[in-house]
């Protein structure tokens, strides 16, 4: 109202007022008319408040008149049931003991009775067993002294049992050792199931400990006085014989007693008599080991090794050419193992046969160490037995880790093996390059014969990569992670550096192709030493990668001295400790990676001197030869003119001229080439060389502008048509790329008008099918105006 400023307002706010009144009226009025029921409600609340009222004082009385008395009641048996039951259990607490007490009673009676006149030691020790499952407070209570000495024995029960115990484990170890003594079987094994039986498991197994390795010891003095006196340990495989021998056994105690140790002293026992082997395997070894270094002078050959120049390999890439030796190939390295004539001392080196021969002895050895570690490891794995379903890592157990032959191992083998698989493998590199003979009569002309076959390779090639197969054969059967760490990476540097580097050397200072004078191609040769040194690259690639490949699919029988695979071992069944397989495996290709990548740019380096110096020059002399005298400005009646005048020998010159003279010269340029070379770096030189020939006859195509005619333009389709079905002969269609430009520009020089209205109608972008233009808009007008018109 305060805000009104007229009459008119005035009223129309009144009338919302009364609007407001009337409604408040009417609510009021209804809910005065509700008053009535809910007074009536109300009522009838009180009248059931009455009601429950009297109701709730009738339940409390029969509850304090009926019912208590029955609930003092209850809590009077209650109490009487807790006290019967606690006297119950003091009751059967008191008979467990009366119980327990007579079984010790009973058993210090049988023990001591047993241990007397009958002298019944088993059912001594049994009594002693039946008396150390009563509880110790039972043995040494009051009670028991009290109730269990007699007269007999007046000692308590605990005195007792344990001088009975004593007195049976002194007697126990004397009747073993001189069962021991007398090797009898029976009586050792008897007695050794009592140990347990009287409570003194670490004696017997400590006892049979020794008797085991006094058995693992004479076994191996046996076998290493076998071939004293005569010629056995200088030659074949005595020594690693012996120390198989000596694994073997050691096995065989394991497997064979194995159950009888887990089934008397419980699971798990059988460790501490392998803990016990293993000392005695370490010391019986390293006698072998530590024998065999002496009996083969092992450190003299390696100060031998270590004192070699190789001087070949390193006189080679010096500037000075060096002097080849007239050397037989009855030496080639690939006949080391082989050849049974003695070649003396190599140089100033060590013998290569009597190195190759360390070697496999060495490798036999390492690869039995693999095996007795696998099945130790096992062994001890079983122990702690767990039925996850997941496979666990083998892992070596401590008392492997910690042995003292695993130091020796390592010192008297691993190393020494490692110093001569790297001597062994560079000097036979150098050899193989000693002795190295180019294939023969190898010849560019196809009128002569080439007796040899395919691929035309140098002897090194084959020699080196039986060296190499020989080599990673022998290291992977030694199971030694070590060994793989040291002699791949050492045979993927020899590779990279003495072989890759001998041929690149060669073809460098030896058969680079080169003319004697500007302008001139080089000798034939000089171009065939070097592309059979290309041919040794790319052959000496494909070998390592099928060597790695079969390595990795299946390793070969451990055995080195064996000539055949026998059977094939997955890799991981060769290196199953941790994640040594993996190791390997990635090893190896990265070997393999490493040499084809070192030998891929050599390759491409050497193909590209061959395409610049023999392929390139002579490529534009053979389309200028093809398309001499060819006019392409003729009409159809010139031709039909020369074609009259024409000798009749020469007529069909006019329709494949071109195509037949480049076919004689490309196959004068290309089959000798092919001949020699391998297909793999023929593909990439004919790359090169076609990748060139598209951008000369686009060239000479563009050349003709303004000097062709309508016809002419057919006829010169028709040529470029011809010459790219002569390159791609023999399903090489991919090579057609190289001349996409060359067919486009002819398609555009041959097009109709309509043709090329469309053409153009497309690039203005109107619907029709596309086209992927190798040729710019520009090119495509230059090479429709190319064509002459007619005058």
């Amino acid at each position: 109202m305060d805000r009104v400023t007229s009459v008119a307002e005035i009223h129309t706010t009144l009338a919302k007022l009364k609007e407001q009144e009337a409604s408040v009226t009417n609510r009021l009025n209804a809910l005065l008319a509700s008053q009535k029921d809910f007074q009536r409600e109300l009522g009838k609340l009180d009248l059931m408040r009455a009601q429950l009222g009297s109701q709730a004082v009738a339940t409390r009385s029969i509850s304090n008149n009926m019912l208590s008395d029955a609930a003092s009641t209850a809590k009077r048996i209650s109490g009487a049931v807790q006290r019967l039951d606690l006297e119950q259990a003091r009751v059967k607490a008191t008979l467990d003991v009366v119980e327990q007490v007579a079984e010790l009673k009973a058993c210090v009676l049988g023990v001591t009775g047993s241990m007397g006149a009958p002298q019944d030691w088993e059912t001594a020790a049994a009594y002693l067993n039946r008396a150390s499952k009563i509880p110790k407070d039972i043995i040494c209570g009051s009670f028991a002294e009290e109730i269990v000495p007699s007269a007999e024995v007046p000692d308590p029960p605990n005195v007792t049992l344990e001088n009975a115990a004593e007195s049976l484990c002194g007697l126990f170890l004397r009747e073993f050792e001189k069962a021991a003594k007398e090797d009898n079987g029976a009586k050792v094994t008897r007695f050794f199931k009592l140990f347990p039986l009287i409570g003194r498991s670490d004696v017997g197994l400590d006892v049979y400990g020794r008797y085991v390795c006094q058995g693992v010891a004479a076994r191996a003095r046996a076998n290493m006085n076998a071939g004293t006196g005569g010629s056995q340990r200088k030659e074949g495989f005595f020594y690693a014989n012996a120390l198989t021998k000596l694994f073997e056994h050691i096995a065989q105690i394991v497997e064979h007693h194995g159950g009888l140790v887990e089934r008397h002293y419980g699971q798990g026992r059988m460790v501490k008599v392998i803990d016990r082997l293993q000392v005695e395997a370490d010391s019986q070894g390293g006698i072998i080991i530590d024998t065999w270094s002496d009996e083969r002078n092992i450190d003299r050959k390696l100060t031998d090794i270590r004192s070699y120049a190789f001087t070949f390999l390193v006189q080679s890439f010096l500037p000075t050419p060096v002097t080849k030796p007239l050397l037989s190939r009855t030496n080639s390295p690939a006949m080391f193992d082989r050849n049974a004539e003695s070649q003396g001392q190599e140089d100033d080196g060590a013998d290569m046969k009597d190195v190759d021969a360390i070697l496999n002895e060495t490798a036999t050895m390492l690869g039995k160490w693999s095996l007795y570690c696998r099945f130790l490891a096992n062994k001890c794995k079983e122990i702690p037995s767990s039925s996850d379903g997941a496979q666990e890592i083998l892992t070596m157990p401590p008392l492997l880790t910690n042995s003292r032959l695993l130091k020796k191992v390592s010192e008297r083998l691993i190393s020494p093996f490692n110093v001569m698989t790297t001597f062994y493998f560079r000097r036979s590199v150098e050899r193989a390059f000693q002795l190295d003979e180019q294939p023969p009569d190898l010849s560019l002309n196809m009128n002569k014969p080439i007796p040899s076959n395919a691929p035309y390779i140098t002897s090194a090639v084959d020699d080196v990569m039986y060296i190499v197969n020989q080599v990673i054969q022998r290291s992977l059967a030694t199971s030694q992670r070590d060994v793989v760490a040291s002699v791949v990476p050492t045979i993927a540097r020899v590779l990279g550096s003495d072989f890759v580097g001998m041929v690149q050397r060669k073809m460098r200072d030896e058969s680079y192709p080169k003319g004697a004078v500007q302008g001139a191609l080089p000798p034939e040769h000089i171009i065939v030493a070097f592309l059979v040194l290309i041919n040794n690259l790319d052959i000496a690639t494909d070998y390592v990668k099928r060597i790695v490949h079969s390595r990795l699919e299946s390793a070969s029988d451990p055995s080195p001295a064996s000539g055949t695979d026998t059977a094939a071992t997955p890799m991981l069944d060769l290196y199953p400790f941790n994640h040594d397989a993996v190791f390997v495996t990635n090893s190896l290709k990265s070997l393999q990676t490493s040499f084809e990548t070192k030998t891929s740019e050599l390759i491409s380096d050497g193909l590209l001197v061959i395409y610049k110096n023999v392929m390139k020059p002579r490529l534009r002399p053979i389309l200028a030869d093809s398309f001499r005298d060819i006019d392409y400005a003729l009409s159809e009646d010139d031709l039909e003119a020369l074609s009259r005048d024409a000798d009749t020998d020469s007529a069909p010159l006019a329709d494949d001229a071109v195509p037949r003279l480049f076919q004689y010269g490309w196959d004068a340029l290309t089959k000798p080439i092919a001949r020699l070379q391998t297909d793999a770096t023929f593909a990439k030189l004919l790359g090169m060389v076609i990748a060139y020939l598209g951008e000369v006859l686009e060239k000479r195509v563009w050349s003709y502008y303004g000097r062709i005619n309508s016809l002419g333009a057919v006829r010169l389709e028709r040529d470029i048509a011809n010459i790219v079905s002569v390159v791609v002969r023999g399903g090489r269609y991919a090579l057609r790329d190289a001349f996409t430009r060359c067919t486009q520009i002819c398609l555009v020089m041959n097009m109709e008008d309509d043709e090329w209205e469309e053409l153009q109608a497309l690039e203005e972008g109107q619907e029709g099918e596309q086209v992927e233009w190798r040729i710019g808009k520009e090119e495509r007008a230059r090479a429709k105006a190319m064509v002459r018109n007619p005058a």
